[in-house]
């Protein structure tokens, strides 16, 4: 394919934002340059007034494939994500079967390599027997472990010590975490039960699963990973509480504890399940105002590292049960830069900070091999973003195979124009033009 060169774009990278020209040749980034770049035989596009943006890498998403394909699929879903600007997926085990052997973890993998629009990594499942599956996981090929220290589908949650104790010692390799403790969430379901029967309520859900069911089980991660030394990763941390529990006085690249943050935790608090119910119910759900805020300004200060979607579709007939009977998650991978850019247009973030927790902060976090930044030799995975042109999200523009938002009806400020993966452009003016496959992540 022809060399692309990118002109007059506002580059934001690596904490500082700059105007410049930057040049794809051979799926990389062959050269980036506040001077004019002229190239004879290329495509040439005019980013004047646009963001240029390393693509977002998103650690943790649920495309459902294999088993669960009414929901979603790994083309559905990726075609989704590069339409956001998302150029990396990693994705999680508790599809059907689940992937807790080395065959079922590469069946996924075979999947994708035929099918997945963006690049992609999937974790090996944990259970409370398949320690020795786990540890044939090559850290080079894989992106990590996923361990459900709280409720989950099938036979993946982990709940016993002493399996625990064996995982976080002898697991060289990343270990991510969904933290709530079980028994607490049961104990506070059954009272809601006693109390309200089958007529539980959307807005109790955060009473349901709270905030000390959730800290119990952080706190029980980060102790292990301290004690053996662990790579820890926490997903999708939803309360004030939690905080604590991390510090931003280590550079990044030498923390053994990090922390995600989910996009909906960020941006919805319980006043929203009046509206949006079972649309918003998720695990760990989504909780006070305070929380949100507290979030907010940890991510800023650096507790938190990388922000996320946990994005998990379901058919929006299923969302419209009653509580006890709709499955938790909401569909988000679409979106995410957008629902960032508009925090950074409310004041709460910055550009730099944004780009930094969902594009460099990923790559560094797991390893990724020549992605996560604008550099030089790097892959050209990039977003170009019009910061400038409102986007009403509705049901001709949704991706996702669930066909549907919490975001309905809702305008953003700015429009992804332009999605690049190693370098070919697979997303345009609200078109996939592309259907080439992305490529497996490689770590390092």
């Amino acid at each position: 394919m022809k060399p692309i060169v990118i002109k007059n774009a506002l580059i934001i990278n690596e904490g500082i934002s700059f105007t410049g020209d930057v040049l794809l040749k051979n799926q990389r980034i062959e050269k980036i340059s506040t001077n004019s770049i002229s190239l004879p035989n290329c495509e040439i596009i005019d980013a004047n007034g646009l963001w240029l943006l390393p693509g977002v890498i998103d650690d943790q998403v649920h495309f459902r494939e294999p088993g669960l394909t009414h929901k979603a699929t790994i083309y559905t879903e990726a075609k989704a994500a590069v339409a956001g600007g998302v150029t990396s997926f990693m994705e999680m085990p508790n599809t059907v079967p689940n992937a807790v052997t080395q065959k079922l973890l590469e069946d996924k993998y075979n999947i994708a390599a035929l099918t997945s629009l963006a690049n992609y990594s999937f974790y090996m499942g944990a259970t409370n027997d398949n320690l020795d599956e786990v540890l044939k996981t090559n850290p080079h090929s894989v992106c990590g472990v996923k361990v459900f220290m709280g409720s989950s589908t099938g036979n993946m949650l982990v709940d016993n010590v002493q399996t625990l104790e064996n995982l976080f010692k002898n697991c060289h390799m990343l270990i991510a975490t969904h933290c709530e403790s079980e028994e607490i969430i049961r104990q506070n379901l059954k009272e809601y039960k006693d109390k309200y029967g089958d007529e539980i309520l959307p807005e109790h859900h955060p009473r349901i699963r709270n905030t000390e069911a959730c800290f119990a089980s952080s706190k029980q991660a980060t102790e292990l990973a301290a004690k053996h030394n662990t790579r820890l990763h926490i997903l999708h941390i939803s309360t004030a509480e939690e905080i604590s529990l991390f510090t931003n006085k280590i550079d990044l690249k030498n923390k053994k504890i990090t922390a995600e943050v989910c996009v909906h935790h960020l941006t919805f608090d319980e006043s929203d399940y009046k509206t949006l119910g079972n649309k918003i119910k998720c695990n760990p759900a989504i909780k006070s105002e305070h929380d949100k805020i507290k979030l907010r300004q940890a991510l800023n200060d650096d507790y938190f590292d990388v922000i996320a979607t946990d994005h998990a579709p379901h058919t929006i007939e299923e969302k419209n049960n009653k509580y006890l009977n709709s499955p938790s998650g909401l569909p988000l991978v679409q979106h995410s830069l957008q629902i960032m850019i508009e925090h950074i247009n409310n004041g709460i973030f910055t550009k730099e900070k944004v780009v930094e927790k969902m594009c460099h902060a990923p790559a560094i976090c797991f390893g990724i091999k020549e992605r996560g930044f604008i550099r030089e030799g790097y892959f050209a995975d990039l977003v170009l973003v019009n910061p400038n042109k409102n986007y009403t999200i509705s049901k001709n523009n949704i991706l996702y195979k669930c066909a549907w938002s919490p975001f309905e009806n809702k305008t953003f400020g700015s429009t992804v124009e332009c999605t690049f993966v190693n370098g070919i452009k697979i997303f345009e003016d609200g078109n996939i033009i592309n259907n080439i496959i992305g490529s497996r992540l490689e770590f390092h």
